[in-house]
């Protein structure tokens, strides 16, 4: 593990979904809306570094990584790391397998990752969006509020709300209501206080 000053060496670590009223977020696998400009504003949020010399590293749930389209590959300025205690090989199109939460902080310590990664983004599921709520190095969770209910099975985990707190304004969020084939949804950013 990359260490500095006997501690490693923090990535700012972001959790990134959309939730309908009962923080539902998924329905057998796959998204229960389709909203074509939420996508887009995720996958503009997870590829976006400051530095064009770093990546982001996006840490995939097994079953998250396999309900993506493979027509999204290749991501812009990013790594993929999928987590699975049963998966023997590196999925097409990602770039690392991990088998648990601790092994990604490793991995993105450890040279030749340590200077290259800027970011670490949750992208799904629920136990890996859990385990890195936890983290000292989470410092922000994008929940975009989709405001209508949707039948269905994974939820977003329950956070601390006066640890995470809601931003009235984040810079490149729109902090105005969208509404795209009909259903309302606000993006919304959760700041860990210092």
């Amino acid at each position: 593990m990359f260490v500095q000053g006997g501690v490693a060496e923090p990535k700012p670590i972001r959790l990134i979904a959309a939730a309908c009223k009962n923080r539902g977020i998924g329905r057998e696998g796959e998204l229960p809306w389709n909203l074509p400009k939420e996508f887009r504003f995720f996958l503009d949020t997870i590829t976006m570094v400051s530095n064009p010399d770093k990546k982001n590293l996006l840490v995939w749930g097994k079953h998250c990584w396999f309900s993506t389209p493979e027509s999204l590959h290749p991501f812009a300025n990013s790594l993929h790391v999928v987590l699975s205690r049963t998966l023997r090989a590196v999925p097409q199109h990602a770039h690392y397998i991990c088998s648990d939460f601790d092994s990604v902080i490793r991995l993105a310590c450890t040279p030749p990752l340590d200077d290259l990664v800027e970011t670490i983004w949750i992208t799904g599921g629920v136990g890996l969006y859990r385990e890195a709520l936890e983290h000292p190095w989470c410092d922000l969770i994008f929940l975009t509020d989709i405001m209508a209910d949707f039948d269905c099975d994974t939820f977003f985990p329950e956070f601390d709300q006066s640890l995470y707190r809601l931003q009235d304004r984040f810079p490149g969020v729109p902090d105005e209501i969208q509404e795209e084939c009909g259903i309302r949804y606000k993006f919304q950013v959760f700041k860990k206080d210092a």
